[in-house]
This record gives C-alpha cells, structure tokens and sequence, in this order.
C-alpha cells in the first residue's frame, strides 16, 4: 500500500478531489502554503496499491494545470525596509506528488 501526498493548486483541488473520487479514490485535502510565493496550495493525502499509483498520476495530469503568475520578486530586505522589487512572471500550478510506503493502515 501507497499513501500519495499530491502538492496541487488550489484552483484545481476541487476538480481534482471530484475526479479522484469519481475513479474509487479516497482523498483526504488539507489547506497548506507554499514557501515561494507564499500563496494557498491544497494537499491531497491519496491512499491506494501499489498498482494504482498511475492512475493518480494520469489523473493529476489532467486536472492539475499550469499556468502563468505575475509576482514581485521577494528578495530579503531585513526589516523596515521597503521591497521595490520588479514584477516577475513565474509558471505556477501542476502536481508535486510524493509516495510513501505504507506499514500497515486500519480503519478503526
């Protein structure tokens, strides 16, 4: 057994999740931040078998897009300083998938 943490946009959570249910998938979604643009992500926590892990992945490929973000760059000023940093055009979104092994898992 596999415990899949799938890192995705928070645009494309919903379709996502309803894919993934809708193919016999359990998913569990937490509200997570990440650390570069600092903007809302959702991570998906997906147990399956082993023999399953593809058909996440094709369909995280299919719901999880691309796409372009304008964002100032943040460059570390220390404090009481003012960022006057450009504007940089950065591609955002897709799927950071890790699998886990799993020891053993019970519904209690």
């Amino acid at each position: 057994m596999k415990l899949i943490l799938a890192i995705i946009n928070n645009d494309d959570s919903i379709n996502a999740s309803a894919e993934l249910n809708s193919a016999g998938f359990f998913v569990t979604r937490l509200s997570t931040t990440g650390g570069f643009l600092m903007v809302g992500n959702t991570t998906l926590l997906i147990g399956t078998e082993d023999q399953d892990i593809d058909k996440v992945k094709d369909i995280l490929k299919k719901t999880c897009a691309t796409r372009k973000h304008v964002a100032s760059t943040r460059n570390s000023l220390g404090r009481g300083l003012k960022n006057d940093g450009l504007p940089e055009e950065v591609t955002v979104g897709g799927a950071t998938m890790f699998v886990l092994t799993v020891d053993e898992m019970a519904k209690l």
